[in-house]
């Protein structure tokens, strides 16, 4: 099948294989910076060689700067982990946009810094099968779990359940910088905003940017009060 099959936000006329310069890194004393400034992955599994230099880097703090419409969803959850498990303190700046899986990469950051005029979407996972039905229904199911576990990730920074995140995902939820912090994704909106242009094909996606989509549903976490009384006493109900 040939690649003018295949949706991707990247001009056709400007894909190439084996292409590692869809991020930079430069490791510099005290404050290392990377940036994603691509697709990512870009038809090439390349989160060995983004790892690899990662694990090189020794460096106390890393800034992690943006700019891209996603990729490869396992490339990019690699690269998530491997950020959450690095021993700098890591704040992510998104400088333009975080969409697809550079939101979940997003996610790796000690702080989420969204520009004024940043954005940040989320949706489902998606994937390309060609086979019978048994392999439609594995990658159905592939798909669902895959998904799942991105949810988990929102969940676990901005609280809320899986479920809930899985809804907002289906939707294909497209936020602002105000709407993200307002969500619990990001930390705080900073700077007069950004003249990056956009270079990507959106139209791959339900909605071709923040301006085609609804306004997200904002649902923050409920308030845990703590209260030792009706704690014993529960604890004392469920004893009998």
């Amino acid at each position: 099948m040939g690649r003018d099959h295949f949706k991707v936000a990247r001009p056709v006329a400007r894909l190439r294989e084996g292409r590692t310069d869809w991020y930079t890194i430069k490791n510099e004393a005290g404050t290392s910076e990377i940036m994603i400034y691509d697709e990512i992955g870009y038809w090439a599994v390349t989160a060995s060689d983004f790892v690899r230099e990662l694990s090189g880097l020794r460096t106390d703090k890393i800034d992690l700067h943006l700019n891209s419409p996603g990729g490869e969803v396992f490339d990019g959850i690699a690269i998530y982990q491997a950020l959450k498990n690095h021993k700098a303190e890591v704040t992510v700046y998104v400088d333009s946009l975080a969409a697809s899986i550079a939101s979940v990469i997003a996610m790796s950051g000690d702080r989420v810094i969204m520009a004024r005029n940043s954005t940040m979407m989320i949706h489902e996972g998606s994937g390309l099968c060609v086979g019978n039905a048994a392999d439609m229904k594995e990658m159905s199911a592939l798909l669902d779990k895959t998904s799942d576990n991105i949810a988990s990730i929102y969940a676990d920074r901005a609280g809320g359940t899986s479920a809930s995140w899985r809804k907002r995902m289906t939707a294909e939820t497209w936020y602002s910088a105000d709407e993200a912090v307002a969500a619990g994704l990001a930390d705080e909106v900073q700077g007069k905003g950004t003249e990056q242009s956009n270079t990507w094909d959106l139209s791959i996606f339900n909605y071709s940017g923040r301006s085609e989509a609804p306004e997200p549903e904002i649902v923050k976490s409920p308030t845990f009060n703590w209260d030792p009384e009706e704690f014993r006493r529960q604890a004392l109900r469920e004893a009998e």
